[in-house]
């Protein structure tokens, strides 16, 4: 995908439920699941919080989808949020300015 003025993205921000811990086993199909939806279409993803710490608050992901039920469905569709240890916001980033850089 080339980014450009007008064009569609959304952003999925997670936040981590406190009382429910997830095993490292949840954590790699999470991962899987997000790398075969990046075999697709543009997708980024990252932590928040402090890694040093190992305090994480929850994650961000920047994708594409045709329209905003298609990226709410991606977004379900991850084990990490089935599982209930993550609740989920999908909002629709309309680019309004895109770097030099980003263009190439």
């Amino acid at each position: 995908m080339k980014l450009k003025e007008g064009s569609t993205l959304y952003i999925r921000i997670d936040y981590k439920i406190e009382d429910k811990q997830e095993t490292e086993q949840d954590g790699q199909d999470c991962m899987a699941y997000l790398q075969s939806i990046a075999k697709e279409r543009y997708l980024m993803a990252g932590l928040l919080g402090n890694m040093e710490t190992e305090h994480i608050d929850g994650a961000m992901l920047l994708f594409e989808a045709k329209d905003l039920a298609e990226a709410q469905e991606i977004a379900n569709n991850d084990p990490i949020i089935q599982r209930g240890f993550y609740r989920c916001e999908v909002k629709q980033l309309n680019i309004m300015l895109v770097s030099d850089s980003s263009k190439q």
